[in-house]
């Protein structure tokens, strides 16, 4: 390895989980901030995080502490892996620890309750002089673990951060591309759990693949038009973290929004589903905020208004599917590289 680095991974869940552990193979010396003090004990013990990936044995490179001063201090590389809602306070006690400089990564898909800021946006309104990249992608936590291949995609305006970022997580099984628009890789993060939830729907009410395909295909011409109303480039939603981990998140029931989805199809009320999986399913927030944010541009997404009609509005199923299907037929592909 050319260098060794200080790296903090902020949050105990699956994916900074594994993340930190990719890191802490590659040799650098890695700190994983948990919350709660007997859980960072006990991992730390165990060399296991039993609750989120049991059975899966911790690098001996990685510390883990409820310490935050001990995780980020000296620390050049910061990746940040905090549920939305937890996300801002997390940063706002870790930034006076910081040094200027710092390479701050965000890991967490999703959007900030009760407004429209992405964590970028976070991540940059709580600090000062740092280097701020997003990463985003088809990635399930227990197959990164697993050994199985997986890509995914850092986004970064600083071509530095991107490449250091590839250099740190890059092993045998795990691939990292890069890309400069942040925005629109974060947002296709954000929005594709919406999407997981309606195919979960799909799934429990015994619809087959012709019904997945078309939900995935006419959920990726929405995420492309809201894209481009928001200023994201669209183009970024036909790569990695735009229809990769559309198609992952929708067929598979590795996915908490997937399953959400699913168990509301089955007839469970939304607090029960979410309270069953255990764990935070970022969509269903999600699709408050782009319904509100769609309207407010004028976008249409027909999937995301059924969506909400069926979690928060409390229309019937059945109902909110005829509408779907008598809707306005508009282009198959909206996007073309022929002159029009």
């Amino acid at each position: 390895m050319d260098s060794s680095y200080a790296i903090a991974i902020l949050g105990g869940g699956s994916f900074g989980t594994a993340v930190a552990n990719i890191i802490a193979g590659n040799g650098h010396d890695t700190r994983q901030w948990m919350r709660d003090p007997e859980r960072a004990a006990a991992c730390m013990a165990t060399r296991e995080n039993q609750y989120y990936l049991p059975g899966v044995t911790l690098d001996p490179n990685l510390n883990i502490t409820s310490d935050l001063e001990a995780a980020v201090r000296g620390c050049q590389i910061v990746f940040v892996a905090i549920p939305s809602k937890s996300f801002r306070e997390v940063v706002h006690r870790a930034a006076p620890i910081l040094a200027p400089g710092t390479k701050l990564i965000s890991l967490t898909k999703g959007i900030e309750h009760d407004n429209f800021h992405l964590m970028s946006d976070i991540l940059r309104e709580e600090t000062e002089g740092m280097r701020v990249g997003v990463l985003s992608g088809p990635n399930f936590a227990k197959e990164i673990v697993a050994g199985h291949y997986t890509a995914t995609v850092i986004a970064s305006e600083d071509a530095e951060l991107c490449e250091t970022i590839q250099k740190v997580l890059h092993s045998e099984t795990f691939r990292v591309y890069s890309s400069n628009d942040v925005f629109g890789v974060e947002l296709a993060g954000a929005l594709k759990n919406i999407y997981a939830i309606v195919t979960g729907m799909a799934v429990a009410l015994g619809r087959g693949q012709n019904t997945t395909s078309l939900l995935i295909t006419r959920a990726l011409a929405e995420m492309m038009r809201f894209a481009e109303a928001m200023g994201a480039d669209p183009m970024t939603f036909i790569g990695l973290a735009g229809v990769g981990d559309l198609i992952l998140t929708c067929s598979s029931d590795l996915s908490r929004n997937y399953r959400v989805g699913y168990l509301v199809g089955k007839g469970r009320q939304l607090d029960e589903a979410v309270a069953e999986i255990g764990q935070v399913a970022e969509g269903v927030n999600t699709v408050r905020l782009i319904k509100g944010k769609a309207d407010e541009l004028g976008v249409y997404m027909p999937l995301v208004s059924a969506i909400h009609a069926i979690l928060f509005e409390g229309t019937p199923i059945p109902e909110v599917i005829r509408d779907l299907m008598s809707g306005e037929q508009t282009f198959d592909v909206a996007y073309s590289a022929k002159p029009q």
